[in-house]
């Protein structure tokens, strides 16, 4: 679904991505990891237009998506994008939030995308928050929304940029439940995160960045028990060895 070919980001002097190669299958669920600064929200977001390229080739479904005169909208239309930040409409109510997309970008009848909104908005559990405004949900509950404004246009491919990095720690199960269940339903995710649990139990394989490169590509459980690359080795010890007050 998903070819990246010898792709290079620099942010002026700064080269945030380094050559990037790699296929991503329909269906399949990947989770990118990484130290902060490693790439890893770049990378996901040259993959819907929301950052340029300096070189080599994305191709979605077969389409180079940096070529020049390619239809952002409907591009767009086609990715589901959910943010840390949850990037809610404030002057929208949940349900607007939801139907805004089909309506203006997708054309469908008002009828349908209400519809098709509160069905959604059921399935990740706030359909009685419809006529709630962003600003009266928790964390949780707004990124629930994002998810389900996002699946409303019924993209074949769902990208998540840290979900749950903006959440308080007991709303983050709520969050990652709703992703679960787009894994059961067999959509394509690509993910990054620091939730290594949900890594562990729900990806397909394991992406590791650092410093703008994939350093390892590797199913969760040869990720998690046999890292290959001494970044990577690093890496996860530095995130099991529990903090140590100094005395």
């Amino acid at each position: 679904m998903i070819q990246f070919s010898q792709v290079n980001k620099w942010y002026g002097e700064y080269h945030a991505l380094v050559d990037i190669d790699e296929t991503i299958a329909k269906g399949e669920v990947v989770v990118v990891c990484g130290p902060s600064g490693s790439g890893k929200s770049t990378l996901i977001r040259t993959i819907n237009r929301l950052e340029a390229i300096e070189s080599g080739t994305i191709t979605f479904d077969g389409e180079d998506i940096h070529r020049p005169g390619i239809d952002l909208n409907r591009l767009r239309s086609r990715i589901g994008f959910v943010f840390q930040q949850f990037n809610l409409f404030p002057h929208l109510t949940v349900l607007q939030n939801c139907t805004l997309a089909p309506i203006e970008v997708g054309g469908a009848r008002p009828a349908q995308a209400h519809e098709k909104a509160m069905a959604l908005l059921d399935r990740v559990g706030l359909a009685h928050k419809a006529n709630a405004w962003p600003s009266e949900l928790s964390g949780g509950q707004q990124q629930r929304v994002a998810i389900a404004r996002a699946l409303a246009m019924e993209p074949p491919l769902m990208l998540f940029d840290e979900p749950t990095s903006a959440l308080d720690p007991e709303m983050v199960g709520e969050v990652l439940l709703v992703m679960q269940g787009l894994v059961r339903d067999g959509m394509t995710l690509v993910v990054v995160t620091h939730e290594m649990g949900f890594a562990r139990d729900v990806a397909h394989r394991v992406l590791f960045m650092d410093q703008g490169r994939i350093l390892e590509r590797a199913e969760p459980h040869a990720f998690f028990n046999h890292p290959q690359h001494p970044r990577a080795q690093q890496f996860l010890a530095d995130i099991r060895t529990p903090f140590a007050r100094p005395a």
